[in-house]
């Protein structure tokens, strides 16, 4: 399978800031990679102009070391000459067709033999497990058998790489659920070389092999998803990838509140290379934790930093409960995996291990690691 590599891509509408600036871009061979990041961030606008619906204002593309887009050396080919299959958020599916009819019609086009048409209309639908709706209409299914027949038209042309346009948007919260297990079985049948637009982060978490967060056309991070969750390059990553988001604070001279001026200074006591660089630290709201001590108990290990909040919100979701809690005038969001016993308006004493803590810079880019840093957390779950 090849790999995608965008250089120094450019797509701008009009007189508005670019959609997508001077965009870098490689996308591994054999990988799931999910274009991640908010609405109008640009991550639709790559796919289509990978898929060349969408002309380069500048840059080029290459699939698997063969131009397929540059507008110095004046290449461009056209979509059906990519080999490349694209699924849409709408099925799109010709309601007159029968199931069977609406995955041969690539074929059709490409005036396959009927018997091997047939041959490979049945491989994809059992493929998708949608075989034994072979002579169904598409109004007789349900939204995600209709994914599943939209994908099976993708797989029968056999395309090089597979574009999907947030093709799960549509479904309800357990046929998601369903769908992304199938995806990632497929991936892992074929080996293609995929690329999901999503702007849901659970989609990108659970099947992507590797993950692009976007923002204003621009790339924030490239790498494999819990790399992203436990090490975000950046506050908007950090914020973005997250549910509760991460809970980020300035950590400048101002000594009010816990995460100040005393937080910055045992960092910087014990990492002297950070002193003047520092200025942003977040936690995960999984990294703080509830503790039964008073404000009176004997002082934490060193390690350790605990204060009190005043609990304002419990959110119990059943596998966990998520906590709201004011720290001196700062919000801040825990999450426990234990039972809570808090009620709005309790004072709580919580604690965090300083080496959950990731430190970003005054151009909020994450701050190198220790040189001996702590074991990598990547083989646990978020």
């Amino acid at each position: 399978m090849p790999t995608i590599a965008l250089t120094a891509v450019r797509k701008s509408y009009g007189t508005h800031p670019p959609a997508i600036d001077n965009l870098d871009l490689e996308i591994p061979d054999g990988s799931f990679t999910c274009l991640l990041g908010p609405s109008g961030c640009g991550k639709t606008t790559t796919l289509r102009m990978i898929a060349g619906l969408e002309p380069l204002d500048a840059g080029s593309i290459e699939v698997g070391g063969r131009i397929r887009d540059s507008v110095e050396r004046g290449v461009f080919v056209p979509p059906e000459e990519r080999g490349m299959g694209l699924v849409f958020q709408n099925y799109a599916l010709w309601p007159h067709l029968t199931v069977a009819r609406n995955v041969e019609f690539g074929l059709r086009v490409r005036k396959v033999r009927a018997t091997e048409r047939a041959e490979r209309t049945m491989k994809a639908l059992k493929m998708m497990q949608i075989d034994w709706a072979a002579d169904r209409y598409p109004a007789q299914l349900s939204g995600g058998q209709q994914q599943r027949v939209s994908l099976a038209r993708m797989l029968v042309i056999n395309p090089e790489v597979l574009l999907l346009d947030e093709p799960l948007s549509n479904l309800d919260a357990q046929l998601r659920l369903e769908m992304r297990a199938e995806l990632k079985r497929l991936h892992d049948e074929t080996g293609h070389t995929i690329v999901f637009v999503t702007h849901d982060q659970l989609e990108a978490m659970t099947m992507a092999t590797h993950v692009v967060v976007m923002n204003k056309g621009e790339v924030q991070q490239l790498a494999p998803p819990l790399e992203i969750y436990h090490r975000p390059a950046n506050t908007f990553v950090a914020q973005f990838v997250g549910s509760p988001p991460m809970n980020l604070f300035d950590v400048g001279t101002d000594e009010s509140g816990p995460f100040r001026g005393a937080v910055h200074d045992r960092i910087v006591a014990e990492r002297p290379e950070l002193n003047g660089a520092l200025r942003t630290v977040g936690v995960r709201p999984e990294a703080i934790r509830l503790s039964a001590r008073s404000a009176a108990a004997d002082s934490p290990p060193g390690g350790l930093l605990e204060f009190d909040a005043t609990v304002t919100t419990v959110l119990p979701t059943g596998s966990s409960t998520t906590v709201s809690l004011d720290a001196a005038g700062t919000e801040l969001y825990l999450v426990s995996f234990q039972p809570v016993t808090a009620t709005p308006g309790d004072t709580a004493r919580c604690s965090i291990d300083l080496t959950d803590l990731h430190l970003f810079d005054g151009a909020r880019a994450r701050l190198p690691e220790p040189s001996a840093a702590r074991p990598s957390k990547e083989n646990t779950a978020p």
